[in-house]
C-alpha cells in the first residue's frame, strides 16, 4: 500500500490513525494541551507541504513521530531557555506552606515528579517518554529514535533507576 501525503483520501486515513498518538507523544514532552495541539497541526501540515510517498501507513506514522518529536523537542528547549532567563530576573526564593491540603501536596509532589523527569539527559527523558505516556513498544521507540531496541531498553532502566534516586532521597508519603 503507498501512502501519498499529498492525496487526500490517504493524508485522511494516516490523520486519523495517528493523530491521538502523536498528541500523545507531543504533549508528553511540552506538558501542554494547547502546545500540543499546534506541534501536532505543524506536524501533518508538513506531512502534507512535503508531498512525500510512502511505502507503508507504518513508514508515514515514523516519520509524523520523528518530525512530532523534533518540533516537540525545539520547543521545550526554547521554552526552558526562556523560563531559565524569566527565573534569573524574578530570583525569589520560594516560600514552604506548613500544613498545606493534600492536593496541594499531591500537586507538588506530580511537579516533583515532572521536573525530574525533565532534569534527565534528553536521550533517556525521551525514551522514558515515548515509552510510559505513548504505550509505544521498544521497536516502536527504536524505530523513532533512530537506536536499536536493546539500547532502547538501557536508556528506559537508566532513565528509571536515575528517577528512583531523584524522587527516593525525599519523603513522599501524603497522609
Amino acid at each position: 500500500m503507498n501512502i501519498k501525503s499529498t492525496d487526500k483520501e490517504d493524508f485522511a486515513l494516516v490523520y486519523e490513525n495517528n493523530y491521538a498518538l502523536i498528541m500523545q507523544v507531543v504533549y508528553h514532552i511540552v506538558f501542554s494541551l494547547d502546545v500540543a495541539e499546534d506541534l501536532t497541526q505543524e506536524t501533518f501540515e508538513r506531512f502534507y507541504v512535503k508531498n512525500m510517498s510512502f511505502s507503508s501507513e507504518d513508514d508515514a506514522k515514523y516519520w509524523l513521530l520523528r518530525v512530532a518529536k523534533n518540533l516537540a523537542l525545539n520547543y521545550a528547549r526554547r521554552s526552558k531557555r526562556e523560563k531559565d532567563m524569566v527565573e534569573k530576573v524574578k530570583a525569589m526564593p520560594k516560600e514552604k506552606i506548613a500544613d498545606a491540603p493534600n492536593d496541594v501536596i499531591v500537586s507538588e509532589e506530580s511537579k516533583d515528579v515532572r521536573d525530574a523527569i525533565l532534569s534527565l539527559p534528553e536521550n533517556l527523558r525521551l525514551a522514558l517518554q515515548l515509552k510510559e505516556f505513548s504505550g509505544l513498544d521498544y521497536k516502536a521507540i527504536g524505530r523513532i529514535l533512530g537506536i536499536s531496541e536493546t539500547n532502547v531498553k538501557v536508556r528506559i532502566h537508566r532513565a528509571r533507576k536515575k528517577l528512583e534516586q531523584t524522587l527516593g532521597k525525599e519523603d513522599r508519603d501524603v497522609y
